[in-house]
């Protein structure tokens, strides 16, 4: 008796290229308040998404890829800034500007109703990787200990 397996039909609007065009269109629209910048803002930014991604342990590791052709083709990179440079640009920028990203696709995933059998009671369920509980009391104590 075999048993058939269920694949998804593939979703042009979620695979992987497509989700790093949509990250690039966002950095895009970033305004870059740099004088004269050496490296691209969506081009730096895209290099974070990449590092994230490829999951190296640190940017002097990330940095060791900048040879790879299939690097800077796949995320666009027309440069990629030194580790130093990078956390000296990235620094700069303000998290409300990506954060219409995460807005974007999430947009994506209501499209394809990816989310829907994560629905419960109104909610969705997300399943979080920490090491610790963290309540508004244990904040409290940790604040109390700083002073």
């Amino acid at each position: 008796m075999s048993q058939e397996v269920s694949i998804p039909r593939q979703r042009r609007h979620l695979h992987f290229d497509a989700l790093v065009r949509l990250a690039r269109q966002r950095f895009a629209t970033i305004p870059d308040q740099r004088r004269q910048p050496d490296f691209s803002l969506p081009d730096t930014l895209m290099a974070g998404l990449a590092l994230f991604s490829l999951k190296d342990p640190s940017l002097l590791a990330f940095q060791r890829r900048t040879l790879d052709h299939n690097l800077r083709s796949v995320f666009g990179l027309q440069g990629i800034p030194s580790d130093s440079r990078m956390r000296v640009i990235l620094d700069d920028i303000d998290p409300d500007h990506i954060r219409p990203l995460f807005n974007d696709i999430l947009h994506e995933l209501h499209r394809a109703k990816v989310l829907q059998q994560f629905r419960f009671e109104g909610c969705y369920l997300v399943a979080l990787d920490g090491v610790e509980y963290l309540t508004f009391r244990t904040l409290v104590v940790r604040l109390m200990r700083t002073r």
